[in-house]
This record gives C-alpha cells, structure tokens and sequence, in this order.
C-alpha cells in the first residue's frame, strides 16, 4: 500500500503545481491581468490630472477676478481723488472771492489772477494806478496780475477777463511759445510779461511736456512688473491710454514693453495729477515723481534724430549709449 500513497501525494503535488501554472497564464490575460492592471492606473493617473487641472483653472479665474476688483478699486480711488481735488479748487477760489471781514470792494479796483487759476483781492500800495477822482469815477490806469499774463485795459475803462477763458488762452500761448523757443506775440490776450518768463511757471514745462510726447511715436519702457502693473492701473482709465499689445518678461522679475506718444500722454498726466495729491513720504508720491522725472528726463533730450527713447526705472540697469 505504500506505493499508492506515494503516487497519491504526487498527484496532489502535480494538481498544486498546475494550479500556479493557472495562475500564471492569467497574468496575460488583457482583461484581468497585467494589461488590465496598468490600464486601470493610467485611467486613474488621468483622472488625478484632470481633477488638478481643473482645480488650476478655477484659482487662475479667482486671480484673474481678484486682480480685476483691484484695479476697480484703484479707478474708483483716482476718481475719488480728481474730485476731491476740483473741490479743494473751488474752495480755494471761494476763499479768494469773498471781501474781507469788515471791509467792502471799492470800485473800480481790481483784482489778481494767480497761475492756479484763482482770483485773489489785490494787496494793498501793490503799484496800482491813482486813486478815483473827486467826482466817484475811478481813473484810467494799468493793473498787473501775478505770473501767468498781463491784463487788458481800454480808454476810460477797465475790463476784467472772463475767468477760465482768458486765462487757459494765456496758459496755452505760453506753453506753445515755449515748446517752440520763441516768445508769445504781442497780440494774444494775457501774454506773458519779460518779469515772469513762462519757463518758471511748472505748468508750462508740464505743457511743454505734453506736446513733446505728442510728437513721439513710440517710447520703450524698462521696470518692474510690479511697477509697470501700478503705472498700468493708474493711466488705464485715462481716455488715451492703451494697453501695449505685449510685455515681455525679461531677467530678475523686470519687464519691457513700448507706449504709443498717446499713451504716454496720458501716463504723464495721471502721474502729474498723483504727485500733485498724493501725501509726501508715501509710495504714490515716491513712484509718481520718479517715474514722472524720468520720463521728462528722456523726452527733454529728444532731438528729433530718429534715436529710441528708452525710460529706464531700475538704477540697478546701466543705461546704454544713444543709438
């Protein structure tokens, strides 16, 4: 009986063996062996993806959101300013306008127009002419105003200028007179005297300013993306700027892109308007007038050669020679 036995533990051990054989054979199967397997792991890796890059493009919608209301916020706080400070003109013009306590406007005096525009009571023995005649009428004389323009007099009679209109025709005749390196004509109304040459008024360079950036086609611009996006925002309400139609990624953060003559315009006076209103000591004063300096640094050396203008705002870039 000893011989069954043996042949009955290897039947078992051939049946054991068999069934491993089996087992491995299902390891090719494609539908539940290796193939599956990695198929499965595929499908999920490509599930994980999806799942992630969706999640990626809702936080990129949310940036570009967030980045949105900011530069709202901004606009609405350069309104908010430009309001406030017409109102702060108004009132200073007011102030001017209202007599002093006590005492009345006496006929025929005149009155003096400052280069801000407002309207301030003359001082008294400021060189006016000879007081009124016995019989009430004031005499005929000459009256100065402060920098800006000279007023006009007529025989017998002394006309005061309409407020605004002469004096925005002074401003523009100086400004234009300047950029042009000649002197305003005689003939204008509220032309500037010798006493006060239009070159000490600020309005006037910042004029100047303006016309010369008229005359620019193109001007490359060297910063920062930080500074470049609080340039952008500050200007981007201004009736002529325009987004540059790229900005490229240069080095260490910095950024380079080129502004239409318009464009620049426009970013020279919303930066003249914040140097003008921001509070001193603060980052939008800093930015305003180095950024607004640079700029005029770069257009008062324009001279009409055909050579790039380049407004570099990093000190940390040499400048490179002209073209």
């Amino acid at each position: 009986m000893g011989w069954k036995d043996a042949f009955g533990q290897a039947m078992k051990e051939m049946e054991a063996i068999q069934q491993q054989l089996e087992r491995l054979e299902r390891l090719d199967d494609p539908t539940v062996g290796l193939a599956a397997l990695h198929g499965g792991v595929t499908q999920s890796r490509m599930k994980i993806l999806e799942q992630l890059q969706a999640g990626v493009t809702g936080l990129r919608e949310e940036n570009r959101e967030v980045r949105r209301r900011q530069d709202r916020m901004i606009s609405d706080l350069n309104e908010t300013r430009g309001e406030l400070r017409q109102l702060l003109d108004l009132a200073d013009v007011l102030r001017s306008l209202a007599p002093p306590e006590g005492t009345g406007a006496a006929a025929g005096e005149s009155t003096r127009v400052l280069a801000g525009g407002t309207v301030q009571p003359p001082e008294p023995g400021a060189g006016h002419g000879p007081p009124a005649g016995a019989d009430g009428h004031p005499s005929a004389s000459t009256d100065t105003d402060s920098q800006g323009g000279t007023m006009e007099n007529t025989t017998g009679h002394q006309q005061l200028p309409e407020p605004g209109e002469d004096q925005d025709l002074a401003l523009k005749s100086a400004i234009e007179a300047a950029y042009q390196g000649t002197s305003p004509s005689t003939g204008q109304p509220l032309a500037a005297t010798p006493q006060a040459p239009e070159t000490k008024d600020p309005r006037v360079a910042h004029g100047v300013l303006l016309l010369t950036a008229a005359g620019v086609a193109s001007a490359e611009l060297t910063a920062h993306r930080d500074t470049w996006e609080w340039l952008a925002a500050l200007a981007v309400d201004h009736g002529h700027f325009r987004t540059p139609p790229s900005v490229e990624d240069i080095k260490e953060g910095r950024i380079q892109t080129v502004l239409s003559g318009r464009s620049l315009i426009a970013l020279l006076i919303e930066l003249w308007n914040t140097r003008a209103t921001a509070t001193p000591l603060q980052g939008d004063w800093a930015l305003a007038t180095t950024t607004y300096n640079r700029i005029a640094a770069e257009l008062t050396d324009v001279t009409g050669q055909g050579e790039t203008i380049r407004i570099v705002l990093d000190d940390g870039l040499p400048h490179e020679a002209g073209d």
